[in-house]
């Protein structure tokens, strides 16, 4: 395949190009962190199966079964096990498969929630009424599970690489020389001098 010739061949490359660099600024390379967060999720995970509270598993808390109602689960707790299920673990499973920055984002702001979600839950199950089990040890395991995805993916949501940082330079270069050409070639001629 030969390369076209002229500027009319270059203006074929540049469309090429700049469709490349959209490409790579949608997507993150999280590097070790891949593995970091991998092994979170699956702490997540393993979280649901021990206890959160009494004889209530995690599972028990995310499905409201008898042993959650016994327990007495408030809504933080619930709503925290949901949180940290769907953003935790399927948004940090989808932004690490597909290495898309948008579900990279979502997996941010919803384990961002979900940390906060999490000190409630615990908070309410310290201040539950006389009777009621405290916070266990699955509880704990995955609200630490989370502050640290919520880390871990504001560190690789942030991270540019190099390449996208000079792809955006050069396209704001770019940007900037069109915009005083286009200013330039707006202005009116000027006159010729008169004697």
């Amino acid at each position: 395949m030969s390369a076209p010739q002229g500027s009319d061949g270059f203006e074929g490359f540049r469309a090429d190009i700049e469709a490349a660099e959209r490409r790579i600024a949608r997507e993150i390379n999280p590097g070790a962190r891949a593995l970091v967060v991998a092994i979170l999720v699956f702490v997540l995970l393993g979280s649901f199966a021990l206890p959160h509270t009494g004889g209530a598993r995690g599972v028990d808390v995310l499905l409201g079964t008898d042993a959650a109602l016994d327990a007495g689960i408030a809504m933080p707790h619930r709503l925290f096990a949901w949180l940290a299920l769907i953003f935790g673990v399927g948004f940090s499973m989808l932004g690490l498969l597909t290495r898309r920055w948008a579900l990279a984002w979502v997996a941010l702001a919803g384990s961002s929630v979900a940390a906060v979600a999490g000190m409630l839950a615990i908070w309410t199950r310290q201040t539950a009424a006389t009777g009621y089990p405290g916070p266990g040890i699955g509880l704990v395991i995955a609200w630490v599970a989370v502050i640290l995805l919520a880390f871990h993916w504001a560190r690789v949501v942030w991270t540019r690489t190099a390449v996208q940082l000079a792809a955006e330079e050069a396209r704001r270069r770019e940007a900037a020389e069109r915009q005083s050409k286009g200013l330039l070639d707006n202005l009116p001629p000027e006159e010729p001098p008169t004697n």
